[in-house]
């Protein structure tokens, strides 16, 4: 009855906003486990506060955030770029109110509730929204800045890609910055390849933008009506406008360097979208799963056969429990159906699905994440490159897959893991708690190797 009763919330939240949010350690103090007792403080559903009823939540608010700390993406300290292996709070926010979290490839941008956007890590294509001259180092920010110009006074949604980043506005005006050597900023085939300044996209004004989902070289939204636009790298069908005809299209440049929108979904009001390296994947608001790109890892999750390995338009997932949320990964999928289970599939490199060791292979198909999480409530999911992390009604926080380096943006090719906040480098096949004191996830963002949640506090209180 209790994960009916929450997970009605969470529809209702989509119905009514028609939109979802972006999405320990102070000092070095070692976290220790949540409470395992089941008891429940604060708002009934984590999710929600993340979003639209932060404001009738009492109880501080943290950012906290670990793995790969070099360039910054950590925005920890502004002379050590060292990694975190637990959760860390990060101090320099602890003056604002942080209502979204959004990780990128190596940098990490923050919303606070009263719509300021604050950034940190890699800037090398000016991704974190300053000039490069305004950085401590030449192409970093080590410690989260402000980002002030090209910006409105208020922003209710952030996002991050792989190398470029984007803000909403009150009145659903979107400002991208960053890469857009492929027009995944959407400023047209006269823009500059890289954007330090948030620019607005002006072939989208007029329209009412609720959430954005940005990949490694492509970009998606949902416009109020539940459209789909998308604009970037075309390859292998990313942006779902299906294939062109004729020889000419092996030839053809598949970039779209303005937002377009998805033709085969305009019948369907879509509530959920997420863009991966080379995959989408979005939700109608009836349940149903679309997913279109590259599926030679199976990240598509439409089988095995030969015609399943790219789908240059949006296919509906068959033999899937209605779906509320969808996270794509680096080549990963899940998905969080309405009655707050988990399904995944793609590559399980690193056990990055969750299926423990009975299933250690690729997944064709959708399949269940039981495990520890068989008897959890689960209100948001996350996938980062080779990582999955999950979080709970209750506030808990699950991670698994890989922990380890290996990493890019190294000299030596190797840079260092932690990315699932558990102590250590080790890869977790299946997912497992990761210890946090006192406080519980309010939501949860993955990176290429870091991740970043808000926390709130444990004993905050409860609903005004």
């Amino acid at each position: 009855m209790w994960r009916h009763s929450a997970k009605s919330l969470l529809e209702l939240r989509f119905l009514s906003q028609g939109r979802r949010s972006e999405g320990l350690l102070r000092g070095c103090f070692h976290p220790l486990p949540l409470n395992s007792n089941g008891n429940k403080t604060g708002c009934e559903s984590s999710t929600i506060c993340a979003g639209f009823a932060l404001s009738s939540c009492r109880g501080k608010h943290s950012v906290a955030l670990w793995g790969n700390g070099d360039h910054g993406r950590l925005g920890l300290s502004s002379t050590s770029t060292s990694s975190r292996w637990q959760p860390t709070v990060c101090d320099s926010l602890d003056d604002i109110e942080p209502i979204s979290v959004a990780c990128g490839g190596a940098h990490t941008l923050v919303l606070s509730r009263d719509g300021r956007v604050f950034s940190s890590g890699l800037n090398d294509h000016g991704q974190v929204g300053v000039e490069l001259s305004h950085t401590r180092t030449p192409q970093a920010c080590l410690q989260f800045v402000e980002v002030i110009e090209g910006l409105p006074d208020r922003c209710v949604h952030i996002a991050a890609g792989y190398n470029h980043s984007a803000a909403v506005s009150e009145d659903g005006q979107v400002y991208v910055w960053g890469s857009n050597g492929h027009g995944q900023l959407g400023l047209g085939k006269k823009a500059p390849r890289n954007v330090s300044i948030p620019t607005q996209v002006d072939a989208l004004k007029g329209m009412k933008i609720l959430k954005l989902a940005l990949g490694a070289e492509h970009s998606l939204a949902i416009s109020a009506n539940g459209e789909v636009l998308s604009w970037g790298n075309g390859q292998g069908g990313r942006l779902g406008h299906g294939q062109s005809s004729g020889l000419l299209r092996f030839f053809r440049d598949t970039s779209e360097f303005l937002p377009r929108l998805i033709e085969s979904l305009k019948s369907t009001r879509i509530q959920d979208i997420s863009a991966g390296m080379t995959h989408s994947a979005c939700v109608d608001s009836f349940g149903t799963v679309y997913t279109f790109g590259n599926g030679r890892m199976f990240q598509l999750g439409l089988g095995s056969n030969r015609s399943s390995l790219e789908a240059c338009e949006p296919s509906a997932l068959k033999n899937l429990p209605a779906g509320l949320t969808v996270a794509c990964g680096g080549y990963h999928t899940g998905v969080l159906t309405k009655q707050g289970d988990l399904y995944m599939w793609g590559s399980n490199e690193n056990g990055c699905l969750g299926f423990g060791y009975k299933h250690t292979d690729l997944a064709p198909t959708p399949m269940k994440v039981d495990g520890p999480l068989m008897m959890e409530n689960l209100v948001a999911v996350a996938c980062g490159w080779k990582h999955t992390c999950a979080l709970t009604d209750d506030g808990k926080v699950y991670a698994w897959g890989w922990g380890g380096s290996a990493g890019t943006h190294a000299v030596d090719g190797r840079s260092s893991g932690g990315q699932l906040g558990l102590g250590n480098e080790f890869d977790y096949n299946e997912p497992t708690l990761v210890p946090i004191k006192n406080m519980r996830g309010v939501e949860i963002s993955c990176g290429f190797n870091h991740t970043a949640a808000i926390l709130k506090d444990y004993f905050g209180g409860g609903i005004e």
